[in-house]
């Protein structure tokens, strides 16, 4: 049986925080919760960009009784003025009594900032419980408000001998029923979903979220670098708004008109033949999509991952064998030492269903 102490009810903020992943936008997943004379009288999580911040849910539940308090925050608060007045000046006002913080915000308007003026009030601040859990939950609200690119999965589903399709190209389907719910989860959290054009003109998918429940469907991204994309595609005839196609200074203007006035947004990501999937990313970010789903074939991930544009790696494995001439998960050039071959740090091996599920992250040597 769990202690009751501090891990405890951070636990519960963090577990609040947990729920809403995908649905604030470019904003943390964050949670509180209020606590005194032994009891929870507010909780509260931040559930939309725009909206009240989960210390400010969880003080009006708790009204007049949040006076002498203890808050449990999951990220530091806010210290600035946005869409929302401060966190910290609330917190200040209702005079509780301390705060403890799992992580501090990266965000350089904060920084820090929320802390010190909570100290300054009188307030006492306690920060690191269960920090850890806390950086996970918000790794993709960090890489972005940290260095302007959004945080990049790329997620393959291959049988044993790394095979994303037969030989004849068939690839329905190579993993199980709960890794594909698994997946949908994923698209659920990523405000993107990137493929090429390649995977668009052989399978013609919708790449939205199907869940029991319904869930957010991420911003459609296709790279094609010659705008070859079918018009009658349905990601360009069912909410082709929500469709961006990644190309080359080097498509035809016709094609690109063309795709316009189906709905879908053009952009021109470099001069060569090829995308350039670094200002790609670079005018996703500037769109506001702050995490990208890769979903694409062997020359999409190997490309991103020669590129060291990937932050994370989800591979599902299934218990199959299908040998032959067909594709595999990542197309590139390939090492020709295998000491000299990419690793994969903070490595998690996990069944899903009949499935394996490894996630890691690529340590990238230096050139």
């Amino acid at each position: 049986m769990q202690l009751i102490n501090d891990e405890y009810y951070m636990s519960l903020a963090l577990d609040m925080a947990e729920r809403t992943q995908g649905q604030t936008g470019i904003n943390p997943v964050v949670g509180a919760v209020v606590f005194k004379n032994g009891a929870v009288i507010g909780m509260g999580a931040h559930l939309k960009r725009g909206s009240g911040h989960a210390e400010v849910h969880a003080l009006n539940m708790a009204g007049a009784e949040a006076e002498g308090s203890t808050v449990y925050v999951s990220l530091e608060p806010c210290s600035h003025y946005g869409t929302t007045p401060p966190c910290s000046e609330r917190l200040i006002a209702e005079k509780v009594a301390r705060v403890v913080v799992a992580c501090e915000d990266p965000n350089p308007l904060v920084a820090g900032r929320g802390i010190a003026m909570l100290r300054e009030a009188g307030i006492e601040v306690v920060t690191g419980v269960l920090r850890e859990r806390a950086l996970e939950l918000n790794k993709r609200f960090i890489k972005f408000i940290t260095t302007g690119m959004p945080y990049v999965t790329v997620k393959t589903a291959s049988t044993l001998d790394g095979k994303i399709a037969s030989k004849t190209g068939d690839s329905k389907w190579i993993t199980g029923t709960a890794a594909r719910q698994r997946v949908h989860i994923m698209r659920h959290r990523h405000m993107g979903i990137m493929v090429g054009i390649e995977t668009v003109i052989a399978d013609d998918p919708m790449l939205t979220t199907r869940l029991e429940v319904p869930g957010i469907s991420p911003v459609r991204i296709i790279v094609d670098s010659r705008l070859r994309i079918p018009i009658k595609s349905k990601v360009l005839q069912e909410d082709a708004e929500k469709t961006l196609i990644l190309t080359t200074r080097l498509s035809e203007e016709r094609r690109r008109a063309e795709i316009a006035e189906a709905g879908a947004k053009v952009l021109l990501c470099g001069d060569g033949p090829q995308v350039d999937l670094k200002h790609g990313l670079k005018q996703l970010a500037q769109l506001g999509i702050s995490s990208v789903l890769v979903e694409g074939g062997g020359k999409l991930s190997g490309s991103l991952l020669v590129a060291k544009l990937v932050d994370e790696l989800v591979l599902f494995m299934a218990p199959k064998l299908i040998g032959g001439n067909a594709p595999g998960s990542f197309t590139f050039e390939g090492y020709e030492r295998m000491a000299d071959a990419m690793t994969l740090a903070d490595v998690k091996v996990e069944q899903v269903g009949e499935d394996i599920c490894i996630t890691g992250r690529p340590e990238w040597r230096d050139a």
